[in-house]
This record gives structure tokens, sequence and C-alpha cells, in this order.
């Protein structure tokens, strides 16, 4: 199924392009877009083609990948998102969407010359290096706006910044209660941002308070600048992720264990916020409260322990966490943490999601924080199964999980049935398709993309996806096609990571081939940043092989129609992390 899987979104992926772009690869839609807005949905559309290049997908999906990445950038250019192939200004919620495709692409083909000169160029952006691009202030360690890109920090957003999402916000909570002339009791209540003259004060308010300044959510912006590092090796890389994840650990710790959403120009929790520690751009009241800025702490957190080795940067999330739980109340019996702050303290209790939980735990191999599962989020493997895919096909980890922990026996099955479900649901969406560009929504491709192998990656590199909002591919085992010397599981060769603890991982291959041998070549983990010490070939019940490894890749030959399970000892973080590929020889 895995194998069938991968060679029906290779056709799918051509039906989907076929259907949808012009011959020179950009989008059938309308002539103008307005706004800040749209160019991260345009690459979202796609960012799933090297996705599953990188998993075992044809080499035409590289090709096409870089194709459409580079028409999406065209295409935006003309309508004014975009400028020197960077989104102009936005924020990083939509930077880390957008951000993943390059990253992949990066990832597949790390000697590829322009993106290569994209990444230093994009990176030097965001590092204080670039004088004509000042987003980053180095010496303050701060981002200078919420709302950065390739056109530099902005200062004050204007409403064609927000001419295509004010019809959206107008369903979510006001960003204040006491916008002047709009006052509110209620911090759950709305205003009409389609209403001029109350968006003109919503406006006027939100730049007075949120910009200029630095916010939790620029965090997802170590991406970027991992990226650079895995492509070059360079320190300079290493060194600002880790110095700008270690800032906003202190002005947690000055904080009084919070960590404000706001800091103002001159590196002052609260300056523009009337010294409030919240009310910042994404921050803990508006739009989406905790869940975006855990998210953006533990995206931070994640980079700056691949890239140093050092996992004591997962308490900057960890401890947020922790924050939430501990400000819990009891409803009809179940235990709920807030997810919002405002003016009158705490609010929109819920029982804790288990994704942040999921993705720190797969880091940390910390027991402490797999009690913090179990304690907070519900019994692992009682959780409902998720039945849906979330934008271009972000497949939940929480099933994930119950498998490694043994608590899940149809976890392989239930995952290629659904993508198979969902894909199928997908080409008939395209097929019944309406022809109406100039109605289509900026989402209409990244919901109807076929090519969705998000529960592939999980089941065969032993991790949760990526977080979408631009997180990196913290995978166990990544493959490698050693005749061809390409990324991905070779022809007719299939994988199921089952199990991984803190010093091992346990995986399942197969050569689907009833007549032709097959070489796999396996790395620890995505980035070479783990060490194999030992490999056992498990045959049933029986252990018929134990060799010694002191490598971060081998070769495994497998015979035609062969399957077998090897236990793998490994040493995590103990190499450089890199995008460079494995001597094949070895």
């Amino acid at each position: 199924m895995q194998r069938y899987l991968i060679e029906q979104m290779n056709q799918a992926a051509i039906e989907f392009v076929r259907k949808y772009t012009h011959e020179d690869g950009t989008l059938i839609w309308r002539d103008e877009w307005p706004g800040m807005d749209g160019s991260d949905d345009g690459y979202e559309s796609f960012l799933s083609f090297p996705m599953l290049y990188l998993i075992g997908g044809s080499e035409n999906l590289l090709s096409e990948g870089q194709r459409l990445w580079e028409a999406v950038t065209r295409q935006f250019t003309e309508y004014g998102q975009i400028h020197n192939e960077y989104d102009g200004y936005y924020d990083w919620m939509h930077h880390g969407e957008s951000g993943t495709y390059f990253h992949y692409l990066c990832m597949s083909d790390p000697k590829h010359a322009e993106n290569l000169k994209r990444a230093d160029r994009f990176s030097r952006m965001y590092t204080g290096e670039d004088p004509e691009v000042p987003n980053y202030d180095p010496a303050l360690r701060m981002m200078r706006s919420p709302i950065n890109g390739s056109r530099g920090p902005c200062f004050e957003m204007t409403a064609d910044d927000w001419s295509t999402h004010r019809p959206v916000l107008a369903h979510y909570p006001a960003p204040y209660e006491d916008v002047p002339g709009h006052e509110l009791e209620d911090p759950t209540a709305a205003l009409d941002w389609d209403n001029d003259a109350v968006f003109a004060e919503i406006l006027k308010t939100m730049n007075a308070r949120m910009v200029p300044g630095d916010v939790p959510l620029n965090l997802n912006s170590t991406s970027l600048i991992g990226n650079s590092f895995m492509l070059t090796g360079e320190e300079k890389y290493r060194r600002h992720v880790a110095d700008y994840v270690t800032a906003w650990q202190e002005r947690t710790d000055q904080n009084g264990g919070i960590t404000p959403d706001n800091i103002g120009p001159s590196g002052q929790i609260g300056e523009r916020m009337n010294g409030n520690w919240w009310g910042g751009y994404y921050g803990w009241r508006w739009p989406h409260g905790a869940h975006i800025v855990c998210e953006a702490l533990l995206i931070g957190a994640q980079n700056a322990a691949l890239l140093t080795g050092d996992l004591s940067h997962l308490d900057l999330p960890r401890s947020q966490l922790d924050m939430l739980w501990s400000h819990r109340i009891e409803e009809d019996g179940v235990q709920k943490a807030p997810s919002k702050y405002a003016a009158n303290g705490w609010y929109g209790y819920g029982r804790p999601h288990p994704n942040h939980y999921i993705h720190l735990y797969n880091l940390s191999q910390d027991e402490e924080d797999l009690r913090r599962i179990e304690e907070r989020c519900g019994p692992i493997g009682q959780w409902p199964k998720s039945s849906t895919f979330y934008k271009a096909g972000t497949h939940s980890p929480q099933h994930w999980l119950a498998a490694m922990l043994g608590k899940s026996d149809t976890y392989a099955q239930d995952a290629v049935e659904t993508t198979l479900a969902w894909m199928n649901h997908r080409l008939d969406e395209i097929r019944k398709d309406e022809w109406k560009p100039e109605e289509w929504d900026v989402h209409h491709w990244q919901n109807i993309n076929p090519v969705i192998p998000e529960g592939l990656l999980q089941m065969s590199m032993g991790s949760p996806s990526p977080i979408y909002h631009g997180g990196l591919m913290h995978a166990r085992i990544r493959y490698f096609d050693p005749e061809q010397a390409r990324p991905g599981l070779p022809q007719d060769v299939a994988a199921f990571v089952d199990s991984v603890t803190s010093d091992a991982a346990a995986v399942q291959l197969v050569n689907t081939n009833l007549n032709q041998g097959r070489t796999v070549t396996l790395q620890a983990g995505a980035f070479g940043e783990h060490q194999f010490t030992r490999s056992e070939v498990v045959e049933g019940e029986q252990l018929t092989e134990n060799k010694s490894i002191d490598s971060n890749a081998f070769t495994v030959e497998l015979p035609p129609g062969t399957e077998i399970r090897l236990h793998l000892g490994m040493k995590r973080f103990a190499n450089k992390p890199t995008y460079e590929f494995p001597d094949f020889a070895g």
C-alpha cells in the first residue's frame, strides 16, 4: 500500500498541475490580488511535492517542485506580495508556511546553485547582515517588527495590507477590548472589520501597540536560518539561532516565567502596550492565543536543540506548557488549561491539545514529557482518530505516538487507508471542479492537492509530520537510494519505523519486487545528526545478525521479495546536522 500510494501520488501530481497551471507553471487565476496576504497559499499549494520526493516519490516531483516554486514567486511578484523572490512583508506564521516548501527543495538538492544563493540572501535579511533589509537588531537580539520581509521591517500597517483579511477577521474576537469608541466588556466579542469607521480605529490601535517591536512568532524565522546552516555549515547561523532563542528565554525569566508576547523597539517588555506583557501580534490574546505562542517557542527551541545538540533549549516551550497547566481549573471532572489572557486574566479554558506535547516529547524523549501528555491530554491510544486533513494535508501525530508506544496495532493500516481515502476525495474534487478561477479563494489549490504524504512520512521516518507553520523535518531515520544517488526510498522498497526510544529505533524494510534485489541507505536523523551504534536483524522472533556500527549511515541489501526488521541502536544529536548526502559506498 505504501508503494502503491507513492506511485498514485506521482501520477496525481501531474493531473493536478495540468488542470490548474499555465504552461509556465503559474496558477490559472485572477489578474490581480491585493494586500500582503496570499503568496504563502500559492507556495502551500505545491509544498508537498518535494516532501513526497524526500520519501521516495518520482524525480518529476523535484523538478516540478522547483519549477512551480519559481512560477509562484514570479506570479506573486506581479501581484505585489513578493519582492526579490521573498515576501515583501508579512508575519512569520505565514512566512513559516511558505518557507517549508523552500526548505524541502534545499533538503532534496543541497547543491542547487540558485537555491544556495537564495538561502544566503534570505537568511541575511534575518541575521542583521543585510543593511538594506534590517529586520533584525543584533545588538538587542530582537526582530524590529512582527511584520517583516524582503522590504524590511514594517512600522505601520495600512488598510490595503488587510484588504483580503477584513471579512475573515470580522468573525474573530477583537484584538483589544478598549479600541477607542468601540469598547467591549467581553474579550471574546468581535468588532466589525467590514465597517470602514470601525476598521480605521482597529488599525490605528494595532499600529500604536503592535508595531514596531518583537513577538514570539518571529522565532519561526529560526527554521530559515537553520536551513542555511544545514546547507553551508557556517557557524554564524548556529550562533544566531542559539542567541535568538536564548534571548526569548531571558525575557521569559525577566517576566516571572511567562513569555511576554510583545517587546518594544528599545527591547523593553510591554513598551508599546502600557507595560502589559500581553496583547502583542499573534500573542496571548489575539487571534489564536497560546496555540501559536507555544508553537513558535517550540519551533525555535527545536531548531536550537538540533543545531547545538543542547536539549535544554526545550525548557522554553516546556515552561509555558507547565505555566498554562498551573492555571488550570476543573469543570465536570475534567482538568482544563487556559488558552488566552486579557485585562481580566486567563480565559478560554479547555483540555490541552496533545500535539505540542507530542512534538516536545519526540525531540526530548524525556519520560517526564510523556507523563505530561498522559496527565493533561488523556490516555495515549484512547484519543479520537483524526480522519481529516488540514490545509495541505497535515496528518495528526496522535495515532503515530500511540503506535510508537505499542498502544496501536492498526496505525500503519489506518495511515495508508486514510491517505488513500483523502487522495481519492481530492481527485474527485478536482475532476468535478467548476471552472470559475475568478471566484476561487487563494486557498483553493492547497485544499484539493492530492499529493498528501504526511502519513507516509510518519510511517517511514519515525516522527510526527513537521510543525505546519515552519517546523523542520525532525525525523528519526531518513532513506537514500544508493544506486540513483538520490534521497528517498528506492523503487519497490517500503519502510515502517514501528518503535522509537531515546537510544534506539526499529524499522521494517520490504523489497516488494519478487525478481530484483534492491539496496537502501539508512541515515540516523533527517540531517545525519544522530549516530548508529548497532544493528540487529530480526526474522520472526529470532535475532539472526548483530553488528556494531559507528556511523550516521549504512546500506542494506534486500534480495527479491525480502522483508526484514532491524533493531538500531542510536546516539542522538552526536553529529553536526547537514543536508549533505551520506557516502553511499559505506
